[in-house]
């Protein structure tokens, strides 16, 4: 029971990391039907540009180890707004260097650029900070809490607690605000939604800079974890692709849905052997596409003839 409830914490963490990402694949999908396949590489200036500027706070080179006693909760936020702000820039020049020349083009050259894009800022950041990773202490200290028996690491909590309110936030925003209606209304007719007044560039560009930033976000937030490296994102942004294929990419609610139950699902599959764990989750991948083919909480299409 214990080696359960302490899988499902790690699982709820994890998932809450891939439902971050999982969302930004959301929202350029929803506004420009199309995905930025370079997501991964966004989470190593989230992890990076942060962890370098709590270094040269603490007046030391941009690369290096963090003490424990440099990082503090209120230095971590800082370092959080700074690091989602810097790639929600990126993602400014993501849209008009890879998405703008091809939207509403056809084809799938948008795929290849997207990548190419991820490419570039991930050497880039390998010549900036080198192959080697740097540990990172979690603002809430190493002790590791201890619920029913199970052991579970504060940065967890963290990661939980934040992702879960980003999500409500987001989805709030999407469902409340006028920006909300207005990014609706480009996701559903663009041409329509700019003869009501509405500036669809800005809109898609905005989307683009919330993608980013909850990429960006979601390095911040797992560093602690799994170290601040050029190399953290791919894997990460494979999965939360996959959490976003199966909750139902054209739903924020099924992203989020997405994202925590593979976490889950890696992380209780790990507990009984960690070598069937990508089996099983492109496993479910596939029969929850036969059975909803769009996903658990996406729309089903319908065509008129």
């Amino acid at each position: 029971m214990t080696a359960f409830l302490q899988a499902l914490a790690s699982g709820l963490a994890l998932g809450a990391i891939y439902g971050l990402i999982a969302l930004g694949f959301n929202i350029t999908y929803a506004t420009t039907k199309t995905f930025n396949f370079g997501q991964g590489a966004f989470l190593v200036p989230g992890s990076l540009v942060g962890v370098s500027l709590l270094l040269l706070a603490a007046g030391k080179p941009h690369f290096g180890n963090l003490s424990q006693q440099e990082m503090t909760l209120a230095a971590y936020g800082l370092a959080t707004v700074a690091s989602v702000v810097v790639v929600g820039a990126i993602g400014v020049a993501l849209y008009y260097c890879a998405i703008k020349p091809f939207v509403g083009a056809g084809g799938l050259n948008w795929v290849l650029s997207t990548i190419g894009f991820g490419i570039i800022m991930q050497n880039t950041a390998l010549a900036i900070w080198g192959p080697a990773s740097i540990a990172v202490p979690s603002p809430l200290g190493s002790e590791v809490w201890r619920i029913a028996g199970a052991g579970i690491r504060p940065q967890e909590v963290l990661i939980a607690v934040v992702a879960v309110a980003v999500m409500i936030g987001l989805d709030i925003v999407l469902r409340k605000t006028r920006f909300g209606k207005a990014l609706r209304a480009v996701a559903f007719n663009p041409q329509a939604a700019a003869i009501v007044g509405i500036n669809v560039e800005t809109i898609v560009i905005l989307a683009f800079v919330i993608s980013s930033g909850l990429a960006g976000l979601a390095g911040i937030l797992i560093a602690p974890i799994t170290t601040a490296s050029v190399f953290i994102g791919l894997g990460i942004a494979l999965k939360a692709f996959s959490a976003a294929i199966v909750g139902g990419l054209t739903s924020p609610r099924g992203c989020m849905l997405g994202g925590f139950l593979l976490g889950v699902v890696e992380a209780l599959v790990g507990l009984w052997r960690a070598e069937m764990r990508e089996i099983t989750i492109f496993l479910l991948i596939i029969v929850v596409l036969v059975v909803r083919p769009g996903g658990l909480m996406g729309a089903r299409s319908v065509e008129k003839i």
